[in-house]
């Protein structure tokens, strides 16, 4: 079996900051990491793999710059077999949509028989490149999944929803997207690290996906959405401190604040 997880560098968003002209994130000098969700995407992939145990391997497959490359050799050193990156000017400026479309033309060129992603990047929070990669793929998706059980020619996975679960089966080809508790992502090994550097990361360039891509569906021309503003997540004030209060009367005052916000 050929397993593909997509995976996005990100900046880390502890140290993210706006660029007060723009609006928009700046990146310059920002530590990058791989995408926490993804990471999860990776250990199932993992795990998956050496549970088959029939030659099947794991793919991680990146759309960036060529520093993504970074990201691809971390994945590659945690256990993964091949990397890919999909990179080229073509590509710049993609939103969701178009960046679904080069993915889904990379997946075509490269093979799979299950495809996972992270549920959402952190920069960007939009959960939507996943299910987008599965509609043009024209495969079966389940988002949000917590936990893989292999059954036949498919998987009996769990959803998070909400206040409840879904517990569903699926046939390979198909889409996962991760949520973190699908899997603790395993650290990178000194051997692994040894290997990663030895392996070759193949390159994708626009040339090599021209004949399923169509230029005007890529980059900024084939993207209907553009942002508008980023900013950074507000502070919480800090909450009221009960001082100087019994038991009783510290839980008399919770409960009349809580009757006030119509809480209870």
């Amino acid at each position: 079996m050929k397993i593909v997880v997509c995976i996005k560098q990100v900046p880390d968003t502890s140290e993210v900051e706006i660029d007060p002209k723009t609006n928009t994130l700046i990146r310059t000098g920002i530590p990058v990491i791989i995408n926490p969700d993804d990471k999860s995407g990776i250990e199932a992939a993992l795990t998956l793999r050496d549970q088959l145990g029939d030659g099947s391997t794991v793919t991680a497959l990146s759309m960036g710059p060529p520093q993504a490359e970074q990201a691809l050799r971390e994945a590659l050193a945690m256990g993964c077999d091949e990397g890919v990156l999909v990179s080229g000017r073509e590509f710049g400026g993609s939103d969701t949509l178009a960046t679904s479309t080069i993915l889904a033309a990379a997946l075509q060129e490269i093979g799979y028989d299950l495809i996972i992603t992270g549920r959402q990047a952190i920069d960007g929070d939009t959960a939507q490149v996943g299910p987008q990669i599965a509609e043009h793929l024209g495969i079966p998706q389940v988002s949000y999944v917590e936990e893989i059980q292999l059954d036949g020619d498919g998987l009996i996975v769990l959803r998070q929803f909400e206040d409840r679960y879904h517990r569903l089966r699926v046939r390979f080809p198909c889409l996962l997207t991760a949520i973190g508790e699908l899997g603790e992502p395993r650290y990178m090994t000194v051997a692994g690290i040894t290997a990663s550097g030895e392996k070759d990361v193949k390159v994708l360039s626009f040339a090599d996906l021209s004949s399923r891509l169509d230029p005007a569906t890529i980059g900024l021309k084939g993207s209907p959405t553009s942002v508008v503003r980023s900013y950074t997540k507000e502070p919480k004030a800090q909450g009221t401190v009960l001082k100087g209060l019994t038991a009783d009367q510290a839980v008399d005052a919770i409960m009349a604040r809580l009757h006030e916000d119509h809480l209870l």
